[in-house]
């Protein structure tokens, strides 16, 4: 494994970037002086929220589910795959420690969370990538030389292979670094939790409250009245004795009070009853920040009136695309791709494993492309997981199907549908003259004669 320590002087010169609106352990007040009130949105709170969860675990599945293929554009600009290349093992299990279904959920998972995901690089000798480890963002810090040029400092990770080093900087080359929206600097992404941090703190605390609420029975508190005078500390002990004799476990059991003692309930008013609907409030906002529909999410009923495919293609393209392009690009340079010499390689996911038909849809979908001679039948049997066939390689088209070029040619004439006009297919040409066919002439001409003499000398009398 390849590491870049640098001189202290060196590292002298860069400058740290401003990571103040980082999203991984950082502490945000929801408005102004909510420190003061004890009003704090925690990182670990808000991922606690099931709307985020909820967003965060649906988003990295459905990337990390995709198969990731090697593909090389031809020369006739179309992109197939490649099954044989130096650079495709760590596509196939990127390390030792993890699977290419928990690298790429880590991957998004990093970028969800903290807006940034972190690669370290490990080469060969030959200078290709052979491992990718995701870093956790808190041990990453993003420094620039006085000449523009990026580094990365990174902190100890035994998983990384670097336990027993403290500090050490890298260049970008040695990182890939892909970062979602970056507001404040283009070094540094913001998480959708940036935004709906306060929405997940007001959810936690509805269902905070509402958990009190029917642990104690699915009844409210109350107000004792006493006639006369109390002193705080008798009022305490009257409270106390409430709590520990009708509350929590005890709460039902008949109460006897004396003195002119009188326990009033306190009703529900109009905001406490509209729990459902302001829980409902803030697991949209979460979801809209996510670019996640909410019915994926588990907030409210799908549209009746659009088909499953129609709605996975618009959750791709409104919430995956973004995201899986970003991991495309950033592998394709992360991996030296865009560099290799005569050829054009990529990375690119297999989509088929996120935007699936039903059956019925997908026969109609081949069938329909089978006939329009677009599919050829063994791209249509692939679809099905079914071998290929002979003669079933290429497209089909009828035997009545023209060409553009032939009808551009009839129709230059001047009534291309008249007859007359159509061309007159060669006389065949006269059969060669042979002798056998002499001699069967001349034996009929003898015939002939014959039979006229002899009707000559018939007489009729």
């Amino acid at each position: 494994m390849r590491l870049w320590p640098f001189h202290r002087k060196a590292q002298s010169q860069l400058a740290s970037v401003d990571s103040r609106h980082s999203w991984w352990h950082t502490v945000y007040e929801s408005f102004t002086g909510a420190w003061q009130k004890n009003i704090e949105v925690k990182r670990e709170c808000v991922l606690a929220y099931w709307a985020v969860y909820s967003c965060i675990k649906l988003i990295t599945g459905d990337i990390s589910k995709m198969r990731v293929k090697l593909v090389e554009m031809g020369e006739n600009g179309l992109w197939t795959e490649v099954m044989k290349s130096p650079f495709l093992p760590v596509l196939r299990k990127p390390n030792h420690y993890q699977t290419r279904l928990q690298f790429f959920s880590y991957w998004v998972t990093s970028l969800l969370v903290s807006g940034n995901t972190y690669v370290m690089k490990v080469r060969d000798g030959r200078g290709i990538v052979v491992a990718m480890y995701v870093l956790d963002p808190c041990h990453v810090k993003v420094l620039v030389a006085d000449d523009g040029s990026v580094f990365y400092q990174l902190r100890g990770d035994n998983l990384g292979g670097r336990g027993e080093i403290l500090d050490v900087t890298v260049p970008a080359s040695e990182i890939i670094h892909d970062r979602m929206m970056c507001i404040f600097h283009p070094l540094v992404g913001v998480s959708p939790i940036f935004a709906c941090g306060v929405a997940a703190t007001q959810g936690l605390a509805i269902q905070e409250n509402s958990a009190n609420f029917f642990l104690n029975g699915a009844m409210p508190g109350g107000i004792i009245t006493v006639p006369g005078a109390l002193n705080k500390d008798q009022a305490d002990v009257i409270k106390e004795m409430w709590n520990t004799n009708y509350g929590g476990k005890n709460r039902g059991k008949t109460a006897v009070l004396a003195d002119k003692m009188e326990y009033k309930p306190m009703t529900i008013n109009a905001v406490d009853s509209q729990v459902v609907e302001q829980l409902e409030m803030t697991a949209k906002m979460v979801c809209s920040t996510f670019n996640v529909p909410a019915y994926k999410a588990g907030v409210g009923d799908p549209p009746s009136d659009t088909s499953v495919a129609e709605l996975n293609q618009q959750y791709y393209d409104q919430c995956l695309q973004t995201i899986i392009e970003g991991i495309e690009s950033t592998l394709d340079e992360g991996l030296g791709l865009t560099a290799v010499p005569g050829k054009t390689l990529g990375v690119e996911f297999d989509l088929s494993a996120l935007i699936r038909m039903d059956p019925a849809a997908q026969m109609e979908f081949v069938e329909k492309g089978v006939k329009a001679s677009v599919l050829a039948p063994d791209e249509g049997r692939r679809m099905f997981d079914l071998q290929p066939v002979p003669g079933g390689a290429s497209p089909m088209a009828q035997q009545q199907n023209f060409s553009l070029a032939a009808l551009a040619k009839r129709d230059a004439l001047a009534d291309p549908f008249a007859k007359s006009q159509t061309e007159t297919p060669p006389a065949l040409p006269a059969p060669e003259d042979s002798g056998a066919d002499d001699a069967n002439e001349e034996v009929a001409r003898a015939l002939a004669a014959i039979l006229e003499k002899e009707l000559a000398d018939v007489s009729y009398e």
